[in-house]
Formats: structure tokens, sequence, C-alpha cells
């Protein structure tokens, strides 16, 4: 290992004080999509403690935030995402406190280590809020702010080390199914039951997975069923994920789903509406240039790389949309010391800040520096990315 990659882990492990105080405090705000403001800001004001320029309330949203270091003029212009936000009722379950303080604890080390030794280039800081509702990568990515950018990358904490798991394309629709109400016990004949239009949406859902492939996944929950068990529901509502291998299999199943919804009005007198979005997210490319560089970063920390295949056990996420228009990374980390955990659960929220998971929070800062150092040291590596990406 040479000099300035030795210097970069030393910087790394001297930010580890700092970075457990950053992740005890963010894990205690657990603040919502949309809401992180004081997350937000405790990223936000390390950086520019560390000399970042930083600019808050990028793409009109309030937490979103971009901060810069400049080596100097020219590329390459490397990225490093924080996400922030928490879920109702289970905190950090999904680890994004992991994921805020290893990005920003990275870039600040790089920044340290680089400065004096890297001639030119940019890292770029990028606070990216609501990722469990997969608005705000997404909106970055079309107000433009990934323009310039060669490379964005993050880790995501896991039970597993893995290098290049991917993630499945989603898109999000609302059913809302119109009735009439009336008494119903005296005169449920002059009903109409939305909430029947929903059950039966269900039920119509549950008889399509038969004959959907294994990687697509269709899962909802009722956000609205009546107001009292005397009156028949006037307004019913679900809310459904329907997730898919690529975009043209998640088109057929939304179609398909979409069919579904209008056969259950058609069967109940219901009128529906149907509300997408805001955002469809795609599923994930990732980079192999990219991937190539932080599996080197493990060999130079002596980590190995999980055995299981990459191919299972995934969800959706707004980087899917930022890796169709830069070239992206997104490896996970473990978190926990051989026990297997599940994201979105509260015994993955209570990993997050054990031993094991400032560890795997650490492993993030040390592999993600000496990634993103890659492309600084050898500017050629951005230009290949960019031409695997184009590939």
């Amino acid at each position: 290992m040479d000099s300035v990659r030795k210097k970069l882990l030393s910087e790394a492990d001297a930010l580890r004080p700092a970075a457990v105080r950053m992740l005890r405090a963010i894990t205690g705000y657990s603040e919502l999509p949309l809401r992180e403001v004081r997350t937000s800001e405790t990223l936000a004001s390390f950086l520019g403690e560390r000399g970042f320029r930083v600019r808050r309330g990028v793409a009109g949203m309030e937490t979103a935030f971009r901060a810069e270091f400049p080596f100097g003029r020219g590329k390459p212009s490397v990225a490093l995402l924080c996400e922030m936000d928490a879920l109702p009722g289970l905190g950090h379950a999904c680890g994004h406190n992991v994921v805020g303080v290893a990005s920003a604890c990275a870039a600040a080390a790089l920044a340290s280590a680089g400065a004096g030794r890297v001639r030119a280039g940019r890292i770029v800081v990028l606070g990216t809020p609501a990722e469990e509702t997969g608005y705000g990568k997404a909106r970055m990515v079309g107000e433009g702010v990934f323009r310039g950018i060669d490379a964005a990358m993050m880790v995501h904490p896991s039970s597993r080390r893995h290098v290049d798991k991917g993630t499945l394309a989603l898109h999000k629709i609302r059913f809302t199914y119109f009735g009439k109400a009336s008494h119903a016990a005296a005169y449920p004949e002059h009903g109409i039951n939305a909430l029947n239009g929903v059950l039966m949406l269900f039920q119509g859902i549950a008889a399509l997975r038969q004959h959907l492939p294994d990687t697509v996944r269709v899962h909802g929950i009722v956000t609205e069923g009546g107001k009292v068990p005397n009156i028949i529901p006037e307004r019913a509502q679900a809310w459904f994920y329907v997730r898919g291998e690529d975009d043209s299999e998640l088109a057929d199943a939304v179609r398909r789903v979409r069919e579904c919804a209008r056969g259950a009005a058609k069967a109940t007198a219901c009128r529906l509406r149907m509300e997408e979005g805001p955002y469809t997210l795609s599923a994930m490319r990732v980079n192999p240039v990219l991937a190539a560089s932080y599996r080197k970063a493990l060999s130079l920390l002596g980590l190995p790389e999980s055995g299981d295949p990459p191919n299972r056990n995934r969800g959706s996420s707004d980087i899917g949309n930022v890796s169709r228009v830069v070239p992206a990374l997104q490896p996970n980390v473990p978190i926990s010391s051989g026990a297997r955990v599940e994201i979105h659960t509260r015994s993955f929220a209570e990993a997050t800040t054990s031993p094991s998971g400032i560890a795997g929070m650490m492993e993030g800062v040390r592999a993600l520096a000496l990634t993103a150092y890659d492309l600084f040291a050898d500017p050629s590596l951005a230009v290949k990315a960019w031409k695997a990406h184009r590939t």
C-alpha cells in the first residue's frame, strides 16, 4: 500500500470518534422523509467545518444539501451520497444513519489526505433525503443535480458484505374505490360497498401472483376501509408497491395489477381512481469498473466478500435512478457479528449502533475513501466507468 493510501486510512480512523458521535445523534433524531432537518444539519456542518463549501436546499428540498471540496480544475467529480431518513415507528431500521455518516466521513478523510497531493477534480457530497419514499435522489436526478458527476457511490448496511448487490425496479399505485353509503343493517341493498372493491383487488392480485415471474413482487396495505361498521363504506383505498427485475418486467406487472383493479371495480359496481408515482424507481445498474475498484479496496483491507448470491433479498432504491445517469455503486457492509439481521426490523435498527454496526460503518468509511481515491489517482478509471455505463 502506498503512502497516500496509508495516509487516507489514518485520516479515516482518526474520524472514528466523530463518526460514532454523529451516528448516535442521528439515530436519536430518527427523522422521517423530507423532515431530516437535524440530520441534514449535522452532516452538512461536519463537512463545512472541514473545508467543504456547503449549499443547502438543493433541488427544492429543504433537507437536501451539496458539499464540495475542490482539489483543482478538471476531472473527476466523485459524489458520495448521504441518505438520512428513518422509518415510521421503527427508527433507523434501514440503516440510513450508517449510510450518511459513512459517506460524510469518507469524503472528509479523502479531502484531508488528498489536499496537496491530488491536483485535479473535486469531491461532492450530496445529502439525499426521503429514500424511503423513493423521492430524494429521483428528484435530484430530474433537477440535474448529477450533471457533471463522474461517479456516485455509497454503502448500505446489511448482514453480508456484497459489492454488486443490485435493486429491483419499483412503481407505486394508490387505488381508491368509491361506492355509496347506506345503513349496513336496515338498507344494505341501497349501498355500494367500496371496501369490497379493495378486498377483491387483494384477491385478484393474490390469484395473479401464480402467473408472475419469481423476480416480481406485489405487496400492499389497506389505507382506508370505512368509518364504522354500521355504514356501508362509500370510500376505500389501498396502496401497492409493484417491483420487477427490470423496467420491462415491471411495466408488464404494473399493467396486470391495474387490470385487477379495474376488474374489482367492475365486479363491485364501484368507481375507481388510480394515482401513480410520483417517481418510478429504476433497477440499479452496478458499474463494473467501480465494483472492481471497491473489491481492490476490500483486498487492501483484508476483508472477504460474502459468498451468498447477491440477487436474493433485494429491495428497491432511488439510487437505481442515479445509476441510469452516472456510473454508480452501492456495496453492502455487514453490521452484525455472524447473526442474520433483516432490514426494516427493530433488530436491524438496534444493530446499526452496536459494536458490529460501528465496525461496519467504519469499514464503509475506509472502503469508500479508497475507492474514491482510485478515481483521482488514475483518471482513466472514470473514462472506463463511463464507457461501461454506456455499454
